[in-house]
């Protein structure tokens, strides 16, 4: 792959940890750009559209962040054949996501103009919260970064043309997109007025919900606010976005504390680490499990003294409550429904809720072609078997009522292809059956866990079986739980 330059000459990489994007990586004020970025991507018709048919943001948005940060570290590496593959991955999973809007607007998730979009507003947001904390870049290093993005941009489309070769040019475009592309779309409005207010607890916190529900019903406001106040002016005037008094010095003050943590001594803020202890599940046996344990326990303590302070009646946050009768290790047909099969979570099961499901195995398995296209094929197979069992009012998608009622076995022939193209993928000598090193690979690798088979194999029935038990029997599943159940 052929690196730009620019007239400026620079002798590290655009790619690497000698890159601006990875000097930038592990700072806290990035989290705050990359909600920025997103609310801007959503802005725009095509991807708010793809957004809303397509992505696991509001039911599984720790799991999006962690795939996203996995993604752009793979991207912006040193290695080219990893960064060719990833764009490859990408590509394939961009290519299955076209439709049309609520207008009738057709979008698709491949248009080079609206991928240079994506990547046009993480350059923007990064310069952005440089300049909102009081540490603006110099030009020099504007004229560097914009390069690796670029570069970014050509990894996945072949080439950058999308976007204005000169930085000066580029302002004027992204004023241009601003100005009269952006739209105040439902997808920009989910994140902005739903997420913050319902953000799920990541599984470090899963444990502890009043924490959590206290700790978000303050900081999801405080959040939508920050991050309306830093969007571009003239976007707002005419989404028409609120701005509650004291927003734009609420929001300077946050960039100003967060880049503060550039001084600490490298090494301190991990970002991906950050994602990973957070996404640790109960019985979790990666070595910081003790740690996220006691954490635990301690956020468990501080939970029950807040509800020993909050009025009774008081919410404690979304989520039904057990149903009696299920017993421990059981789901309600409404939560397994909810937690499993919504994974868009827009109350209804369709094709795009188990296209996440194939999303997100063959992401964690790391699947090429033709492995990918099989389990995509066998997940629309299911689709097609769901369907036509359960929609019983013909709208194309079941409904949790539609559900619930026929309370159906969901174990049919093509749930089991689906498990079967898994186990294939897994049975890496086609052997027949799965020995302890290639469990201990598929169940650390996709799973985090070691979950080493008792008699020193796993065989094609038995993993055939372990998976049905999990997607049709409602019954929560250590292995499995942490990869379609978590947000």
């Amino acid at each position: 792959m052929t690196t730009e330059t620019t007239d400026t000459a620079v002798e590290a990489p655009l790619f690497g940890p000698e890159s601006e994007f990875s000097a930038l990586f592990d700072d806290p004020r990035w989290a705050l750009a990359m909600i920025r970025a997103t609310v801007l991507e959503a802005a725009h018709p095509q991807i708010g559209a793809a957004l809303v048919d397509n992505s696991t943001f509001v039911a599984h948005p720790w799991r999006r962040l962690r795939n996203t940060f996995l993604s752009m570290r793979r991207m912006f590496g040193t290695d080219v054949a990893e960064r060719e593959r990833e764009a490859a991955r990408l590509n394939r999973l961009h290519a299955r996501m076209s439709g049309s809007d609520s207008r009738g607007r057709a979008y698709d998730a491949m248009d080079r103009a609206t991928r240079a979009w994506v990547v046009a507003t993480l350059f923007e947001s990064a310069v952005t919260m440089c300049r909102l904390s009081g540490q603006p870049l110099d030009q020099d290093t504007m004229e560097r970064m914009y390069a690796e993005y670029r570069t970014f941009l050509a990894a996945l489309d072949g080439d950058a043309a999308e976007l204005p070769e000169d930085l000066n040019d580029f302002w004027r475009y992204f004023d241009r997109v601003v100005e009269n592309e952006l739209e105040n779309t439902e997808a920009a409005r989910v994140i902005l007025y739903r997420l913050f207010d319902h953000l799920p607890a990541p599984a470090l916190l899963a444990g502890a919900p009043t924490l959590w529900a206290a700790g978000r019903a303050v900081a999801g406001p405080l959040l939508g606010s920050i991050t309306v106040a830093s969007l571009p002016e003239p976007y707002r005037r005419r989404a028409g976005l609120p701005e509650m008094p004291g927003a734009q010095t609420l929001m300077q003050g946050a960039y100003l504390t967060a880049g503060l943590a550039r001084f600490l001594p490298g090494g301190w803020i991990n970002a991906e680490s950050i994602i990973e202890v957070l996404s640790l599940s109960p019985g979790s046996d990666d070595p910081r499990a003790r740690t996220v344990a006691a954490l635990r326990a301690r956020m468990k303590r501080a939970s029950a003294l807040i509800r020993l302070l909050t009025p009774l009646g008081g919410d404690a946050g979304p989520g039904p409550a057990p149903s009696a009768g299920t017993g421990e290790g059981r789901r309600s047909a409404g939560e397994f429904f909810r937690q499993v099969l919504d994974q868009t979570g827009d109350g209804y099961l369709d094709w795009p809720d188990l296209a996440a499901m194939a999303r997100e195995l063959s992401t964690r398995l790391d699947l090429d072609e033709p492995e990918e296209t099989r389990l995509y094929d066998a997940f629309a197979a299911w689709w097609r078997e769901l369907q036509a069992a359960l929609d019983t009012d013909g709208d194309g998608r079941v409904s949790a009522d539609e559900y619930a009622a026929a309370i159906p076995s969901l174990a049919g022939p093509a749930l089991i292809r689906v498990a079967e193209v898994l186990f294939d993928a897994t049975d890496k000598d086609g052997s027949g059956s799965i020995d302890a090193d290639e469990h201990r690979t598929l169940f650390r690798t996709a799973f985090h866990r070691d979950l080493n088979p008792t008699d020193g194999a796993y065989g094609r029935s038995t993993f055939v079986g372990d998976f049905l038990s999990f997607m049709s029997g409602r019954r929560t599943s250590t292995p499995y739980d942490p990869l379609l159940a978590d947000a």
